[in-house]
């Protein structure tokens, strides 16, 4: 059973993912709506009167001694309408994980203990302590390049420092990784998302 539902403020913008037990809850409360494939929205007792009629379902069941009902893929808050910022906070380990365990200069995989962050424009040149600045660097690398631009030290950056992307975002507010569907691909804003979430087969 696959957990997550993707949550959008009322006017179905993507603004979270939540558990299904998260997604329930707020149906139940009728502080959200399920959206399906075709826009159209479904209350607490519509969604039960339509899982009692659907045989099969992507995201499955949840069945009680009186109910069963279908984990919705996507659900509406109906009073949010704002959009939150998606940052992906800017952490050791997610900088790790953005940069996929890997020298932005060789483009090796190592573990955490062989990789240091590295400012690819050194502080002592005014460079920042941010996403447009660090990356991952092995030790080797790291020791080469030392108080210089990677240009000085006849370096190339394989991997560019770059900002997450937002389904990135999405990902990094819940504590497993998650799997983009494809039924949230039309709910997400094109102007950020880019063309690597990875849709079910």
């Amino acid at each position: 059973m696959d957990s997550a539902v993707l949550v959008l403020n009322r006017n179905l913008y993507a603004v979270q993912v939540a558990s299904w037990q998260r997604a329930l809850n707020l149906l139940y409360l009728g502080r959200a709506q399920v959206v399906d494939d075709n826009y159209q929205t479904y209350d607490f007792c519509d969604w039960l009167e339509l899982s009692r009629k659907i045989k099969e379902h992507p995201a499955g069941f949840i069945h009680t001694p009186r109910i069963r009902i279908a984990i919705p893929e996507v659900i509406a808050l109906k009073f949010f309408d704002q959009v939150p910022s998606h940052g992906v906070p800017f952490t050791r380990r997610n900088i790790y994980q953005h940069y996929g365990y890997r020298c932005c200069y060789c483009g090796k995989r190592f573990p955490t203990s062989e990789l240091n962050l590295d400012h690819v424009i050194p502080r002592s040149r005014g460079g920042g302590t941010d996403w447009s600045n660090i990356v991952t660097a092995c030790i080797p690398c790291n020791l080469k390049k030392g108080n210089r631009t990677p240009q000085e030290a006849g370096m190339r950056q394989v991997i560019k420092a770059s900002r997450p992307k937002l389904h990135r975002a999405l990902a990094f507010m819940i504590k497993s990784p998650v799997r983009i569907r494809g039924s949230w691909q039309r709910f997400i804003d094109k102007a950020y998302w880019d063309g690597l979430i990875e849709e079910e087969p």
